[in-house]
């Protein structure tokens, strides 16, 4: 993954086959489906790939069980059996994760042990494991930290974990090997049209150098989430509002919040949605909530109402109680909803499947959708668009793709933090001990070293210390103030990589650090940590 070798390419071919707009989940997937099917691919991201909805997810690869409580069968039977796919297919990345509901009354335990028993008969095959009853003694043994004060039972079952962006990461590796181009920092600016109306491509912007190009494509997918509607209006001013953001938010804190490798599933809150607590990388991630916005953003900040919500359920079920000054990072996440016909404010009735929708220019967009089903997401889409643009009929390849980085799963070492990198370690480990700095931790309290940074730069296209501290090694998001202590020195590996001036890496030391700080929900002063 070099950019530059990516960018040459918009000037070098003539007429694509698929031009996808958007390189989160739905437009990453899309592509992959469109390479891997023979077409001639490229897709364009605006900002960093994931850098929107699609680094900021509660990390889980699931059916969703609120939704079967909702009665939406074909949407959980569908994601359950992507949920057992993508296990395949990116065996490092996805692990399967066992989940506990802590019961407080007597009939709860019986309750989510026959509802929990058809999400497993859903899954066929492709189940994580059976569903089980568990005393309060047990349940008190597998989470230690669990409130115990009228706690009577627990009921455990199997759904899947993951890490986003890395995945996110790894789609954009595949699409490259297959054939395929990816570039991000690329914006569509608007929609080229033939004399007839119909889309033949977009005008794009390389974000850091200014220059436009004119590319020319077959198809144009419009795969941008919940910026849906800033494509649509360039394609007709007068679409009306198809997309929503409704916002979820994350506190992570620190492992003693969650003394145990179980997560723990709230099923009904205040506010009528589940709440997660999760294991992930060495922290507990507490989400979420389902907030109505009214505007879309690149970089969504938690509400005071969101943060003191997630607060005051998870001190309702952990003996430990968290307050604001234990918050490692707070991060927001849009969902792209479909927009409530009835024009309500609830988004708790909108479903989370997907609609593909194909406008009288020819345009393909993707709206609706999550993480989970993004595979199934995007064969949809590119379907409609070949039967739209009569491309034959060839059939989707992706069911068992196998994505960059994946081996098998008895392979994986979890307690190494290298291993969301998979078939990529022994490139990384080989980094380390070719220069001793390389091996060096990039913060004294994380695993993260030198050598992580110089392979994003040198193999995963990350181009600024964000791109880097948010999704390449996620460290923004586990811990703020280290993320803000670390900039420094990532701006001048990131500049000395690149051949980048003094300037250039203090002015992006002190933006980061401003975006850094709204993650957090106390103020922080930068600590500078030495590097030899």
């Amino acid at each position: 993954m070099k950019r530059n070798e990516e960018l040459s390419k918009l000037t070098h071919v003539k007429e694509w086959d698929f031009i996808v707009i958007g390189g989160g989940a739905s437009g990453l997937g899309s592509a992959l489906d469109a390479v891997s099917r023979g077409f001639k691919t490229l897709l364009l991201e605006s900002h960093d790939f994931a850098k929107a909805t699609s680094s900021r997810s509660t990390k889980l690869v699931h059916g969703g069980v609120r939704y079967l409580a909702q009665g939406d069968v074909g949407l959980v039977k569908e994601a359950l059996k992507e949920r057992g796919l993508l296990a395949k297919n990116a065996a490092h990345i996805v692990k399967n994760q066992s989940f506990i509901i802590p019961n407080y009354t007597w009939w709860g335990g019986i309750y989510y042990k026959i509802g929990l028993s058809i999400y497993d008969f859903l899954a066929g095959k492709l189940s994580l494991g059976k569903t089980k009853y568990i005393s309060k003694s047990k349940t008190v043994e597998k989470l230690p930290t669990i409130e115990q004060n009228h706690l009577m039972s627990g009921v455990v079952y199997q759904d899947g974990q993951f890490d986003d962006a890395r995945l996110a990461i790894n789609l954009t590796q595949t699409i490259i090997e297959k054939g395929g181009s990816a570039v991000n920092y690329v914006k569509v600016v608007n929609l080229l049209k033939d004399a007839s109306d119909k889309v033949i491509g977009v005008v794009a912007e390389d974000q850091f150098s200014k220059q436009q190009y004119q590319i020319h494509g077959k198809v144009v997918i419009n795969a941008t989430g919940v910026f849906t509607n800033d494509i649509l209006n360039m394609n007709n001013p007068k679409h009306g509002k198809l997309v929503v953001p409704s916002q979820g938010i994350h506190l992570v804190l620190d492992k003693s919040f969650l003394k145990s490798d179980d997560a723990i599933m709230i099923p009904k809150t205040s506010d009528g949605r589940v709440l997660f607590v999760v294991p992930w990388h060495d922290r507990a991630l507490v989400g979420t909530t389902d907030t109505l916005l009214k505007d879309e953003s690149f970089e969504p900040r938690a509400l005071e109402e969101e943060i003191n919500f997630v607060l005051n359920t998870a001190r309702q079920y952990l003996a430990k109680k968290p307050t604001r000054e234990d918050v490692k990072s707070v991060f927001a996440g849009l969902r792209p909803l479909a927009a409530p016909k009835d024009g309500s404010k609830s988004t708790k009735e909108v479903s989370r499947s997907h609609k593909v929708i194909t406008s009288e220019t020819g345009l393909v967009s993707i709206i609706g959708g999550k993480w989970t089903t993004y595979r199934k997401m995007a064969e949809d889409t590119v379907d409609e668009a070949m039967k739209v643009h009569r491309l034959g009929n060839s059939p989707s390849k992706t069911e068992h793709l196998s994505i960059h980085g994946n081996v098998k799963p008895e392979q994986v070492d979890r307690t190494n933090h290298l291993y969301v990198y998979g078939s990529d370690i022994p490139a990384i480990k080989a980094l380390q001990e070719s220069n001793s700095r390389y091996a060096q931790k990039i913060h004294p309290d994380h695993p993260f070293t030198v050598a992580e940074v110089v392979w994003a730069v040198r193999a995963e296209m990350a181009e600024t210390i964000e791109d880097i501290l948010a999704r390449r090694v996620r460290l923004l998001f586990l811990d703020a103030r280290a993320a803000i202590d670390s900039a420094h020195n990532i701006a001048r590996i990131i500049a000395e990589e690149k051949g980048y001036s003094e300037e250039w890496a203090q002015q992006q030391e002190n933006e980061f650090i401003e975006l850094a700080r709204g993650y957090l929900l106390t103020p922080y002063s930068p600590k500078v940590i030495n590097l030899n």
